[in-house]
């Protein structure tokens, strides 16, 4: 494998400056080490203190692989089936169109149920996004919101994937009802200690006891960061903080099928459950998709299964991935919003020998970002930008009284030659650049524009 990761860190820096992430963080493992790992930008920007692999951040969604986990456990203690009605265990009925939802349903997001916003809004409130305010400060809050949930089904249990954060927290409170302790107290000791992660806490007097934690950041509409706090009270469906050195320890686990430094966390048989692929969901990138136990599975990742899962709590961003047949992994973590997959997928496409730059997201964002920029017409009778937010172009004009910005739906992207539509009034309009060495035009269909260098 490679063991020059100095593309990646130019990559890592660069994604950092565009999507003004503060502080993050990285370790790579294979085969049960970790071969890299490191920090970067800020832990806090306000001391300067620099991010290390030892920083704390919110971990978000990629908690509910534990909680699967934790299930999975009492699974093979007897204390439940994976087809048992969740209402056996919890003072509520879920039964979308009158089938009873089940411990699988809500594994694999296939309850029927859409996202109910539990999450959202409890965010937005708690993180001053807006003046909605929520307050779920238990599992049994949440099932008090949950009452009217059959109405708002659109498919029957195991029909149809609707990521729903509430399902996991019902799994939590079915998990410390079964076991006899809380749900964070049931992961300390079941999960968390055996894989020496000593580290990763739900709790906030832990957390500061600690000390080594990112100051979690807002960034605003004119990408200022703005200094901000972890929304503690989420729990099973993503209240943990950790670090990228635990969460080696729990990739080589998985990577082991369930077994870390002799201790058996759960069985080959039901560590296969958690990542086998359960309940289809829309295509990403690489073609099909699916998701398992608190897990999406990708089928073809470079033609190698790729395990995943990212997560956000708005101030705290994640991601992390494996891939099985190669014994490789990596986790990401950051304290702000706009972390996404691509750092991790940059990784594990050099450690299995391909070239990262041939990857679609990263040949799409380099196209996309050549296109970026101030174009004129004829002799400067006309301005226009095209900018890139995200994954999207736009095309933005503006005078003194007027400002028009229309998203271009890309129909055809390559190196020399990219087209784009939009769709208006029942019209469709095209915008079509030809990508030369030292010029770059834009025709629509009526002016042609070249961007300024």
């Amino acid at each position: 494998m490679p063991r020059d990761f100095g593309g990646l860190e130019e990559f890592i820096l660069e994604s950092m400056r565009r999507t003004k992430i503060p502080g993050l963080s990285i370790a790579i493992v294979e085969s049960g080490e970790t071969v890299y790992a490191r920090g970067f930008g800020f832990s806090d920007i306000g001391s300067g203190t620099n991010a290390t692999p030892r920083t704390l951040y919110g971990i978000g969604s990629v908690t509910k692989s534990i909680t699967a986990l934790a299930i999975m456990q009492l699974v093979e203690q007897d204390k439940l089936r994976l087809d048992d009605a969740v209402e056996k265990y919890v003072p509520l009925k879920l039964q979308p169109f009158g089938v009873p939802v089940t411990i699988h349903h809500l594994l694999t997001h296939s309850s029927g149920v859409p996202d109910l916003g539990y999450a959202d809004a409890f965010l937005s409130g708690v993180l001053g996004y807006d003046n909605s305010w929520l307050p779920v400060g238990s599992a049994e809050d949440v099932m008090t919101f949950l009452k009217d949930a059959n109405e708002w089904a659109v498919a029957k249990p195991g029909e149809r994937f609707f990521y729903l954060n509430e399902g996991y927290v019902l799994l939590g409170y079915i998990i410390s009802k079964l076991s006899g302790l809380g749900y964070e107290e049931y992961v300390r000791l079941r999960i968390l200690e055996p894989l020496g992660m000593n580290r990763t806490f739900f709790s906030k007097v832990n957390v500061e006891k600690d000390g080594d934690k990112a100051t979690p950041y807002i960034l605003d509409k004119e990408g200022k960061h703005n200094p901000s706090f972890f929304p503690y009270g989420i729990s099973a469906d993503g209240g943990l903080i950790s670090n990228v050195f635990d969460l080696s320890n729990y990739l080589n686990m998985c990577l082991n099928k369930g077994e870390f430094d002799g201790k058996l966390l759960v069985n080959r048989k039901s560590f296969d459950l958690l990542v086998e692929p359960h309940t289809p969901i829309p295509d990403g990138i690489f073609g099909k998709l699916a998701y398992g136990y608190g897990w999406t599975i990708t089928p073809n990742f470079c033609d190698l299964k790729l395990v995943s899962h990212g997560g956000s709590v708005g101030v705290y961003t994640s991601y992390v991935a494996y891939l099985p047949d190669r014994k490789f992994g990596v986790s990401v973590l950051a304290n702000s919003g706009g972390l996404d997959s691509s750092i991790a997928l940059y990784a594990l496409s050099l450690l299995i020998g391909r070239n990262p730059k041939t990857l679609p997201f990263v040949a799409t964002d380099r196209i996309l970002s050549k296109l970026e920029g101030q174009y004129e017409a004829y002799k400067g009778t006309a301005k226009i930008a095209i900018a890139k937010r995200g994954g999207i172009l736009y095309f933005e004009y503006k005078n003194k009284y007027e400002e028009e910005i229309i998203p271009l739906t890309p129909e055809k992207l390559e190196e020399d030659h990219a087209t784009f539509y939009v769709m208006a009034a029942g019209v469709k309009t095209t915008f079509e650049f030809e990508i030369k060495d030292d010029k770059i035009e834009l025709v629509d269909q009526r002016k042609k524009f070249v961007k300024k260098v």
